[in-house]
């Protein structure tokens, strides 16, 4: 059972979700034109609501860090899987941040205490 408690967490289980939905929408993009292909999506939202809470989902408890590329109704259209291959770069980017800061203060903490 995996319920993020720490930043380091936290962060992992972000880049982890938007790195599985990046290959689910490479895979959209690659297959526009495969007849009977179904659009595949990773809906994170649901491990990332709650994330500043004291509860987690029980979907991220069970499944743990990884997200679960699901079919997604719909044609693949080119411009849709590109914009959200955007905004999933935006929060890949954001969860590299978080942890670049996080590791900055445990740098400072591990300094201080020296």
């Amino acid at each position: 059972m995996f319920t993020p408690k720490t930043s380091l967490d936290k962060c992992n289980l972000m880049l982890d979700l938007a790195a599985h939905r990046q290959r689910a929408l490479a895979g959209n993009i690659s297959n526009i034109d495969t007849p009977g292909y179904i659009r595949k999506d990773v809906d994170f939202s649901q491990y990332l609501g709650s994330m500043n809470s004291p509860l987690e989902t029980k979907l991220s408890e069970k499944l743990g860090p990884s997200g679960i590329i699901q079919d997604s109704q719909g044609k693949v259209d080119s411009v849709h899987e590109l914009s959200e291959m955007h905004k999933n770069a935006i929060i890949y980017k954001t969860a590299v941040k978080r942890v670049t800061s996080t590791l900055s203060e445990l740098k400072t903490v591990m300094n201080v205490g020296s």
